[in-house]
């Protein structure tokens, strides 16, 4: 979904948010807006504010400056606070939250207060049969696999029928086989339910892949923000590139808007000549071959990595090993000596 058009109507926005805790500055002048029905991955290393901000959309923490809007409605700024519970905003924490000693049905109707016993039973029985936990409704959270309990958080959350959903973290406490298809299947749920969803994370595939756009953050700031294709394939800085891919890093001197590298010259419009700049180059981007073009390199190693092959090399002038990644079994040894070149996709001066 994009949300840039001209005739795009935030149904989220925040403007201007800072929020500091003594010294530390937690945000900076945060401003972003989110359609209705949006999947927003806030993104960034720990520490960068993304669960801050997820505390100020709630209501859990206020703005030291700057306004929330939910519809049009101010939940914080300068002429309103609305408290958390009158928001109509679901939080899904890292941890699940699951009350210990209530059963699952239990553990969703807490949530339902606010509605009369046979509504929120209804509701509940309508939760628990669209998640599929029928099975599961009479058991405790430490009867629960991880995944279990990640559904109950996630059906506990959902109930109230929240104008938005928040989810921090909701999937890194799962192991890495069941977490790519529980992810899957949520985000597939939650669009089908049609929720604005901003969801916290600190994994790059998992930004990536889940959301219609992604928020990029660090030191309390957005630096780049746009779909999962923007941010790769078009990182803002040093520091986006580094975040969602690994690379090797070659410096080099900029001369006539060209930066001269001992791998070869790249386009760097913009700089000055004589300025010093680095190379970014993805794994994947690097071809090897027998002879030819390119540039004299030793096998330094290769190690198997299931479908991928990674090599190291060694190139003069260059001080750290270049590593390739490829599907191809290029069955080298170390010592070999080949010839290495840069496919010009996927390489970012910096």
């Amino acid at each position: 979904m994009n949300a840039q058009g001209s005739d795009f109507h935030p149904y989220l926005a925040l403007d201007g948010i800072s929020r500091r805790f003594g010294n530390v500055a937690a945000l900076e002048d945060v401003s972003l807006s989110v359609a209705r029905g949006e999947v927003i991955c806030l993104a960034g290393q720990s520490g960068c504010g993304k669960s801050t901000l997820l505390r100020v959309i709630a209501g859990i923490e206020r703005p030291d400056h700057g306004r929330v809007l939910l519809d049009s409605r101010e939940m914080s700024g300068l002429h309103a606070y609305v408290e958390p519970e009158e928001r109509n905003i679901g939080f899904m924490f890292q941890d699940y939250a699951l009350f210990p000693h209530l059963s699952v049905t239990d553990n969703i109707l807490f949530g339902l207060k606010r509605l009369d016993r046979a509504a929120a039973r209804a509701r509940c029985r309508e939760i628990i049969e669209r998640l599929g936990l029928e099975r599961l409704a009479q058991r405790f959270p430490h009867m629960l696999s991880g995944g279990e309990q990640q559904r109950v958080a996630l059906a506990r959350a959902l109930a109230p029928q929240p104008q938005i959903l928040l989810m921090d973290e909701p999937f890194s406490n799962l192991d890495r086989g069941l977490r790519d298809g529980i992810r899957a299947d949520t985000i597939a749920l939650l669009r089908e339910l049609g929720t604005t969803v901003i969801m916290v994370t600190h994994d790059p595939e998992e930004a990536l892949s889940s959301g219609d756009r992604v928020v990029l953050m660090r030191s309390g700031r957005i630096v780049q923000a746009g779909t999962g294709s923007d941010l790769y394939d078009r990182p803002a800085n040093a520091y986006a590139a580094e975040f969602f891919s690994t690379f090797n890093k070659v410096q080099g001197a900029c001369w006539n808007g060209f930066l001269e590298t001992p791998l070869g010259r790249f386009a760097a419009p913009g700089f000055a000549d004589g300025h010093t700049a680095t190379v970014y180059i993805r794994p994947q981007c690097l071809r090897l071959h027998c002879k030819g073009d390119g540039v004299d390199c030793t096998v330094v190693d290769c190690a198997l990595m299931g479908e991928i092959e990674q090599i190291r090399l060694s190139v003069a002038a260059i001080s750290e090993p270049l590593k390739i990644r490829s599907t191809e079994r290029q069955r080298l040894r170390a010592g070999d000596k080949a010839r290495v070149s840069v496919a010009p996709e996927q390489v970012f001066v910096f």
